[in-house]
């Protein structure tokens, strides 16, 4: 290690079970970022930072304006310019001892393979569900960890994915969401500082996972709230299923110019929260079906409800009968925000459900105004 690099990284090589072992490891070690966005700019400037030898920057988009809130890489003056190239151009002057790549393309079925063989770990920066899923099939099929994090809003997710013949991505969310139910990314806003916080976490278990320190996030999933500054932290159990795979998946557009989804008339009635507390106050018999995912049932459910996730429905893979619910009864279906639990109203009254409601503020209306009916984990 040459002395300008020593100086550089004092504070590692000083630091007790790390030292100038690991500080070697991560210069022998390569990491893809996929995504120069918020998350991306974050993680990779503490990746640089912190000696990793050789990175690549992949991302087709340009700087805009709009990006200036939380991709804190950028300026104005960078405006219009190829995102990959302006932040290894920054990281450099950051590190002049690392190698880095910017690769100005979309990560896809057709390039993946060749990009991923000069890379042993990937980052997932990216912002839709269409890029997470190939990039975790990828990274299965070419066996390649996976650092993923996302965030929506006000919250935050980290895990790291396919490391040690841990969980996969779709061990978490096993099928990729329709396109109509997955809110515009415009629409949808986010904290800026949030993606800084995840970012850095990412980069975090990246350098745990190349160094061999620690115990990375493999088989668990850190949930962080920024408005309560709450983080949970749950367990994921591998499917050894979801590591058999053989083709890769379609792009599906994430943020499409929506036209609203139409379902046929008398599926479901739209419920307000306040609507949804005077039905269970009036109706003794009333069901309420909760269709979100495992993990998000594990955090906060509502009193009375019984789970059964929309992928389960969707697809058949649950005898409607076995869930205990009488289709001649009122049934309130919520998810997180309205979108999931309208789709489960549509499946539902195929199946002969006559009374369908649908909690149109779903679990996020639900916990603002009614936070002492709302149970914690399960």
């Amino acid at each position: 290690m040459e002395k300008g690099e020593r100086e550089q990284y004092r504070r590692h090589l000083s630091l007790e079970g790390f030292g100038l072992e690991k500080q070697k490891q991560l210069k022998n070690s390569s990491v893809l970022v996929v995504g120069a966005g918020g998350l991306g700019c974050s993680a990779l400037q503490y990746l640089a930072a912190a000696g990793v030898g050789k990175i690549g920057i992949m991302d087709d988009d340009d700087v805009e304006i709009s990006n200036l809130q939380r991709q804190v890489l950028f300026t104005h003056d960078d405006q219009g310019k190829a995102k990959a190239k302006i932040a290894a151009e920054k990281l450099h002057r950051m590190n002049p001892h690392i190698h880095l790549l910017s690769h100005h393309e979309r990560f896809t079925r057709n390039n993946c393979e060749s990009v991923l063989k000069d890379y042993e770990l990937v980052v997932d920066g990216t912002d839709n569900f269409s890029s997470r899923y190939l990039i975790n099939d990828a990274c299965v099929l070419f066996k390649k960890p996976l650092v993923h994090g996302s965030i929506n809003q006000f919250e935050g997710m980290v895990s790291v994915f396919n490391f040690n013949q841990g969980p996969t991505y779709r061990c978490l969310f096993p099928e990729q969401p329709d396109a109509h139910s997955i809110p515009s990314c415009a629409e949808a806003g986010v904290l800026g500082v949030l993606p800084g916080i995840i970012g850095c976490w990412q980069a975090l278990e990246v350098i745990k996972v190349l160094t061999g320190i620690g115990e990375p996030l493999s088989g668990k999933v850190l949930l962080y709230h920024a408005l309560t500054q709450s983080i949970r932290t749950l367990d994921l159990a591998a499917v050894p299923e979801n590591r058999m795979i053989t083709s890769l998946p379609d792009p599906v557009q994430s943020c499409p110019v929506k036209e609203p989804m139409i379902l046929p008339v008398n599926d479901s009635e739209e419920l307000s929260v306040q609507e949804l507390h005077k039905m269970m106050l009036a109706d003794k018999n009333l069901q309420i079906l909760d269709v979100r995912e495992d993990w998000e049932r594990q955090q906060i459910y509502i009193h009375s409800s019984v789970h059964e996730p929309l992928g389960n429905i969707l697809t058949g893979n649950i005898e409607i009968s076995s869930m205990g619910l009488d289709p001649k009864k009122n049934l309130v279906v919520y998810c997180k925000a309205g979108v999931r639990s309208k789709m489960a109203c549509q499946a539902l009254h195929t199946q002969g459900f006559l009374h369908l409601f649908n909690l149109s503020q779903g679990m996020d209306g639900w916990i603002r105004s009614f936070p002492d009916l709302t149970l914690q984990g399960e």
